[in-house]
């Protein structure tokens, strides 16, 4: 028996330590000091701890001014977070690679091909394409074939020179153009024609009707490709029209527009010259100076009408350029005036058999017979003078220059229908109309 305190070991052995007197063993060898942990914590110095026992337990604990930090728990099982900078990388050596590898090949085709430096771009082929064809019925297909049958006219006479255009009318080498375009070639009648391709050929004037603007010409060469002609009484305000020829001496010059209107009654000429009257083919198809003569044609490809005049801003003629308002001579007119010349040398001019002035300002009050010739066209009609013509055929009059030029469109032997007043009574009649006696 004891004070309390057995502090000898269970096989009955004395420790080679005594513990403190009072309380359990001081812990030994950096263990927890008294009052951080229980004092079986150390349970290796533990007095009477069974030496026979095979296993104990050992709780260390950092001294509280340690300032360890825990290590961090990781789940072995957790997936890895990615890392994009390989995946960058390999990327970023595969597209060198593949520019490198395409860029070789495309210098070694290049090479192969013949490009290289001062080589020619594009692919060689075995023969040059042929021009691409366009539709017939297409306005590049229309231009393809009316050009070689469009020529330049030059003439250097004189009286001054002067540049225009024309169109072949027969594979013999008859040219339509204006009478204004041969005009300075005077007496000599020598022009030179040059057509599409470049070449030329001396031609003479065979004859003119000024009071219509035509003239024909004949050329020195045979085997030439006429034009084909159409029905300039078929066509409608608002048909598609080209209009070929050599505007300020640009040869092989082909502009578009549409028919702006019919019947333009037109009465042209300098002052003191030649007076020029024609029912005109209005078009806004550019048309400028050296145009004069040439074709102006339908979607087709048949000549309607021959380029004849322009209207413009300017007061001098020479200075007047296109603003949309250009003035064809009908080509059924044209046609009748040169198998005349063709035949005859000379055109005949068709007539009324009346004089007539302007009955008044007012729009459609139509013009007054002044006069009217005994045994002619309008006398076998039963006109007499001072009656008013309102229309003839339908086209209303208003100023005496509209008589003069619709009844010049008609050929000799024409039958029109004309509605005048007599008084306050309005009467309609039938007038043949004649060729004139010069």
């Amino acid at each position: 028996m004891t004070d309390g305190w057995n502090w000898r070991q269970p096989d009955g052995t004395v420790p080679a330590y005594p513990p403190p007197s009072g309380g359990p063993p001081a812990p030994a060898g950096g263990g927890a000091s008294a009052g951080s942990s229980p004092w079986w914590s150390d349970a290796r110095n533990d007095p009477w701890r069974d030496p026979r026992t095979p296993a104990a337990i050992v709780v260390s604990t950092p001294p509280p001014d340690a300032g360890a930090v825990p290590e961090p728990v990781v789940d072995p099982d957790a997936p890895s977070p990615r890392r994009l900078g390989p995946v960058f990388v390999v990327a970023l050596v595969t597209a060198l690679l593949a520019g490198a590898l395409g860029g070789g090949l495309g210098y070694a085709l290049a090479l192969r091909g013949g490009l290289g430096p001062g080589g020619a771009l594009g692919a060689v082929a075995a023969e040059p394409p042929a021009l691409a064809k366009r539709p017939a019925d297409s306005l590049a297909g229309v231009a393809e074939r009316v050009r070689p049958s469009v020529v330049t006219v030059r003439v250097n006479g004189g009286v001054g020179a002067s540049v225009g255009s024309g169109f072949v009318a027969t594979a013999d080498g008859y040219v339509i153009t204006n009478d204004h375009v041969v005009e300075a070639a005077g007496s000599s009648g020598a022009a030179t024609v040059v057509f599409s391709d470049g070449s030329t050929a001396s031609a003479k004037v065979v004859g003119k009707d000024p009071e219509s603007d035509l003239a024909v010409i004949k050329v020195s060469r045979g085997g030439l490709v006429p034009v084909e002609f159409g029905d300039s009484d078929a066509i409608a305000v608002g048909d598609p029209v080209l209009a070929f020829g050599s505007p300020l001496a640009l040869a092989n010059t082909v502009t578009a527009g549409i028919v702006s209107a019919l019947d333009r009654t037109i009465q042209a000429g300098e002052p003191g010259g030649q007076v020029r009257y024609y029912a005109a083919i209005q078009t806004d198809a550019a048309v400028n100076q050296g145009n004069s003569g040439g074709p102006l044609v339908d979607a087709a490809g048949r000549v309607v009408g021959v380029n004849s005049v322009i209207k413009s801003l300017a007061v001098d003629e020479q200075q007047a350029g296109n603003i949309g308002l250009a003035f064809a001579i009908p080509i059924n007119q044209a046609k009748r005036v040169t198998r005349d010349i063709i035949d005859t040398g000379k055109a005949r001019r068709t007539v009324i058999g009346a004089q007539v002035t302007d009955a008044g300002r007012a729009s459609g009050s139509g013009v007054r017979l002044s006069a009217v010739t005994a045994g002619g066209p309008a006398a076998g009609g039963g006109l007499r003078a001072g009656d008013v013509v309102l229309k003839i055929d339908g086209r209303p009059l208003a100023e005496a220059t509209d008589l003069i030029a619709l009844v010049r469109k008609y050929p000799p032997g024409a039958v029109v229908t004309v509605e005048y007043r007599r008084g306050s009574a309005v009467q309609r009649s039938s007038v043949t109309l004649a060729a004139d006696a010069k």
